[in-house]
C-alpha cells in the first residue's frame, strides 16, 4: 500500500498522475488499463480540487493498494470536503447530440463505465471513494 496526503489542488494533478504510472508499472500494468486509470483518478481528483473545498482549499489522501491474488488495483481518494456521492449522479443520456445533453457528468459516467468498481462512503465528515480495476 502507498498513500500520501496533498493540496486539493489541479497544480498537484500531475504529481499524482506520475506517483499513480511508476506505482502501476511495478505490477506490470497493462497500458490499457493504466490509461483508463489514468483518466479516472484524473477526473476523480479534479473534481475535489475543483469542487469539494470550493471556494476554499483542503487536502486529499490518496492511497494506492494492490491485491496480487486478484490482479485489482484501488485507488482511494479521502478528502473532508461538502458530502458528495458521485455514485447517486444519474448518468448522462449518451443518446442525445452533445448540444443536447446537459453539461456535466460525462466524466463520473466514464469512470464508472471502464473501472471494474466503484464505491463511496461518508465516514468521519470524509468523503472516501474507491474504484478498483482488475490488471
Amino acid at each position: 500500500m502507498k498513500e500520501w496526503t496533498t493540496q486539493a489542488s489541479i497544480r498537484q494533478l500531475r504529481e499524482i498522475t506520475e506517483t499513480v504510472d511508476a506505482w502501476l508499472e511495478g505490477f506490470g500494468c497493462p497500458m490499457k488499463a493504466q490509461i483508463q486509470i489514468d483518466l479516472a483518478v484524473d477526473e476523480l481528483f479534479s473534481n475535489i480540487a475543483n469542487y469539494a473545498y470550493a471556494p476554499a482549499s483542503g487536502d486529499v489522501t490518496v492511497r494506492l493498494e494492490f491485491d496480487a491474488a486478484a490482479r485489482t488495483v484501488s485507488v482511494t481518494f479521502i478528502d473532508r470536503g461538502i458530502p458528495f456521492d458521485p455514485l447517486q449522479k444519474a448518468d448522462p443520456d449518451v443518446s442525445l447530440s452533445a448540444e443536447d445533453r446537459k453539461v456535466g457528468g460525462l466524466g463520473i459516467f466514464l469512470v464508472k463505465r471502464t473501472m471494474d468498481g466503484m464505491e463511496y462512503r461518508r465516514e468521519a465528515d470524509c468523503n472516501i471513494l474507491t474504484i478498483r480495476k482488475k490488471i
